[in-house]
């Protein structure tokens, strides 16, 4: 099997990341089923390409053809097994819990055909702890998109010791597909590539912020206007989301024990408050004047 076997993509998860990832593979061509438990969920990514699409199209980003194609290619349903039947690669983007994770891939082996694919999106559960839940270990592998999936052109491709040569290839040349820009890991390791060094980076700035040193605004102004970087450690997880960080966080410390890697105070009191970042209209930053 190679690229071109790949026509139809399932993607679970029709949260923020789930749509993108389906609306970027159902604008490159691909047949895509989008699925989710949730029906609001799915009512939502469905009105968001409703949106999007003809957005595209005013910013002459898109044909008006080409938009018709993407949203033809595009259908949703709460049917895991309706959505994965016919799909030649699935890529999860459910909540990033392990044990969530391993029964949906459960599912997903059950439902897809023998010779499909089956990739997860997450940020930092390596797909070796999640193989062993299915028929095809040499199938499974880490395909980790950005925020915003629709904007962000890389994509790690994490091949652990259990994936085969071409699920990898595949992995990789379908990212190509779509307007990405894989980069190989060639083994498994903790927060994969990217979020390592934002790791590093994050810690430190959440060390600065809860002694005192600087408020969150000047820490970003300082990593924007000294380092370089796009936006700060504090606007960048508003715009990844500070519940995905404090479960990342709460995940971590239940393999380690180590309290080092609880969330920091001042992310459990925005957590408790549910204050998540952009997506709530609050978190580290108020969005609710703008």
């Amino acid at each position: 099997m190679d690229i071109n076997d790949i026509k139809t993509v399932c993607v679970v998860g029709a949260g923020n990341m789930g749509h993108q990832i389906a609306t970027l593979c159902a604008i490159h061509g691909f047949k895509t089923v989008c699925t989710d438990i949730s029906d609001e969920q799915l009512q939502k990514a469905e009105a968001f390409v409703d949106k999007y699409l003809p957005g595209r199209v005013e910013k002459e980003k898109l044909t008006a053809e080409q938009a018709k194609q993407a949203r033809e290619n595009i259908s949703f349903t709460n049917s895991l097994e309706e959505a994965c039947k016919e799909a030649d690669y699935v890529i999860e983007a459910a909540v990033e819990v392990l044990d969530i994770k391993r029964k949906v891939f459960a599912d997903m082996d059950k439902f897809a055909p023998p010779h499909a694919i089956l990739a997860t999106n997450s940020s930092f559960i390596v797909s070796s702890k999640i193989a062993d839940a299915t028929n095809r270990p040499d199938k499974v592998i880490n395909l980790h998109f950005f925020n915003p999936a629709l904007v962000m052109k890389l994509v790690e491709v994490v091949q652990g010791p259990h994936v085969s040569d071409e699920t990898r290839q595949i992995s990789m040349d379908l990212c190509t597909k779509i307007s990405k820009v894989p980069v190989h890991l060639k083994k498994e390791v903790d927060g994969f590539l990217l979020n390592r060094i934002f790791a590093v980076i994050g810690k430190e700035a959440n060390w600065l912020l809860e002694m005192g040193v600087a408020s969150f605004e000047d820490i970003d102004n300082a990593c924007v206007f000294g380092a370089g970087h796009p936006m700060g450690p504090f606007r960048l997880n508003d715009l990844t989301g500070l519940d995905l960080s404090y479960t990342i966080g709460m995940e971590n410390f239940r393999n380690t024990g180590d309290r080092a890697d609880l969330p920091g105070p001042s992310l459990v009191e925005h957590y408790l408050k549910g204050e998540f970042g952009q997506k709530t209209g609050k978190g580290w930053y108020d969005y609710t004047k703008k």
